[in-house]
């Protein structure tokens, strides 16, 4: 990180993904439009049942088969049927439709949708056609109108639950009853400061047959625009999943137009991601479920899962029980709510070092309690360790500094001669022992550091609207006014001036113009990344200064 080398080898990096990215719009798998629907695609109510609900296989002999519910016609009967349960805790607020008891909304009360408008929370499930997002949950009979899937209509007890001062736990009960005699109370257990929702479908069966079903759980939504993406900012939206076996994965929007996804996992999730965010649907550890994708009309997104079937004898009763999660992807709630759900802070192939930075990193926040000061202390501590390295590399630039007189007098008696100018330069190399790469290698061993703490400053939810000092009121995002990327333009000018010109000079020119190339390329940076750029830069011109001088001093 001491030297421009460095920053082209970061350069080359990123132009590469910047490349992937406008091949993969310029010449990826293209999108399929929807088709119409006779209803809005955010009406749960126009959902066709028998392709919204997993298709179901016959299991051990137990014949389930979808429900059908209400037809699509019968819509404006349904709607004036059902009604939206409000449920606010000390970190959420949600409605419930009783259509299905489907969650239609979901809003974070701890996370402003806008660091300027702290009232209003930060929407993640919502009916609304632009950013259509629902969690639905059922159950699947054996034959038609014996179990409630998301169609049917549920009857609930109260329209408003308020998690009470004092109160750790809430819960919102929902019933539906078959001619059959088969009852349904569909359970949403809140607790305090918690984004999970622990859901039952509590199957009594009070008729005169055996009743045979299983239960599924579904996130469904549109995909968002690609407006919020750039080359230096893109972060992951879709669906993702996790097993034991192949841990996690991503199943993108692409992917499930090409592919269904159809596998059976015991001790997994599935989970619908997007920046900060992450909805998922957490089956009990010893349930093998079967995992499903769909895509419905109206380029709407299903991925979810389904359990095995159930068979409840006359007078007997079973519960069926899954967890949702839909909240920020806050580390230490991650970690606590599922094996693997961690992962969903996607640090990509780098994640082995990311974890542990932001591990440091936290601890030094919970010390100082500001995220600003923390990435400068970081900085310093990831200095410290990395000296050595750096320590070699700047010996090697200034053994190259001090031949510098003698590489021009090389040119000079040369001239055009380039081979015979490169054996005389490896030979004055060879005799002063001094390696023209050496401070290369070093240099790419703290690439990754550099890379790494990009997602993590890019990752972590912590940091969204998290204020530093005065006009910096979010690290996430990039200095209002470019004052953090000129200053580290500055000291890139200076590490320029310290380190040996090139002999060329077309390379030399280029050189110099490289500090203001980069001003303008970190001017889009999150500003917890410039940060730590020019602090590292700071450090690395006081080491360099350093060494130099003392190498100066001890050379005869």
């Amino acid at each position: 990180m001491d030297n421009i080398r460095l920053i082209l080898f970061i350069a080359l990096a990123f132009i590469l993904f910047s490349l992937y990215e406008a091949w993969q719009q310029d010449y990826g798998p293209a999108a399929v439009p929807g088709e119409p629907t006779a209803a809005s695609p955010a009406s749960p109510a126009a959902v066709d049942s028998a392709s919204a609900v997993p298709d179901v296989r016959q299991p051990d002999g137990v014949p389930v088969a979808p429900a059908t519910g209400p037809a699509i016609g019968a819509g404006a009967t349904v709607a004036a049927a059902t009604s939206k349960v409000k449920v606010k805790t000390d970190v959420l607020e949600v409605e419930i439709d009783t259509l299905g008891g489907t969650i239609s909304s979901a809003r974070l009360r701890a996370f402003p949708v806008e660091i300027d408008k702290p009232d209003q929370p930060l929407t993640l499930y919502t009916s609304e056609p632009a950013g259509f997002f629902i969690a639905q949950s059922g159950l699947i009979g054996s034959a038609e109108g014996t179990a409630p899937a998301h169609d049917a209509v549920y009857v609930a007890e109260r329209t408003e639950y308020v998690l009470a001062d004092g109160e750790d736990n809430l819960t919102v009960t929902l019933s539906w009853q078959a001619d059959s005699g088969v009852e349904v109370r569909k359970h949403f257990h809140f607790s305090r400061d918690s984004y999970s929702v622990r859901v039952e479908h509590e199957v009594l069966n009070h008729g005169e047959s055996a009743w045979a079903g299983r239960s599924y759980g579904q996130l469904q939504r549109v995909k968002p625009a690609e407006s919020g993406n750039s080359a230096f900012m893109y972060t992951y939206t879709g669906g993702a999943i996790y097993s034991p076996d192949d841990k996690y994965k991503k199943v993108d929007f692409d992917k499930m137009r090409e592919e269904t996804l159809s596998r059976d996992v015991a001790g997994g999730w599935v989970a619908m991601l997007q920046h900060y965010f992450v909805s998922a649907w957490i089956p009990p550890a010893d349930r093998t479920e079967h995992f499903y994708t769909k895509v419905l009309p109206g380029e709407r997104f299903v991925i979810g899962s389904y359990s095995p079937a159930i068979t409840v004898e006359p007078g007997a009763s079973h519960v069926f029980s899954s967890e949702l999660f839909a909240g920020p992807k806050l580390q230490t709630h991650l970690e606590a709510v599922a094996p693997g759900l961690v992962l969903t802070r996607d640090y990509g192939w780098l994640a082995v070092i990311a974890q542990p930075m932001f591990w440091v990193l936290d601890r030094i926040h919970k010390l100082v309690n500001n995220w600003g000061w923390a990435i400068i202390l970081f900085t310093i501590l990831l200095k410290l360790a990395l000296y050595p390295l750096s320590a070699a590399s700047y010996k090697s630039m200034a053994g190259m500094r001090k031949l510098g007189p003698r590489i021009q007098a090389l040119k000079d008696r040369y001239g055009d001669d380039k081979q015979r100018m490169q054996q005389a330069m490896m030979e004055m190399y060879r005799k002063e022992k001094i390696n023209p790469l050496g401070g290369c290698l070093p240099m790419l061993i703290q690439i990754p550091f550099f890379i790494a703490l990009y997602w993590v400053l890019l990752e972590s939810v912590e940091l969204r609207q998290a204020p530093w000092i005065l006009w910096i009121v979010d690290l996430s995002v990039k200095d209002p006014y470019y004052v953090l990327p000129i200053l580290m333009g500055v000291t890139m000018f200076v590490q320029q001036k310290l380190n040996p010109a090139p002999p060329d000079p077309m390379q030399a020119k280029i050189m110099m113009s490289l500090p203001f190339v980069f001003t303008v390329f970190f001017a889009f940076f999150p500003a917890g990344l410039v940060l730590y750029w020019f602090v590292n830069n700071l450090f690395s011109i006081a080491q360099q200064w350093y060494i130099t001088r003392s190498l100066e001093k001890a050379a005869p």
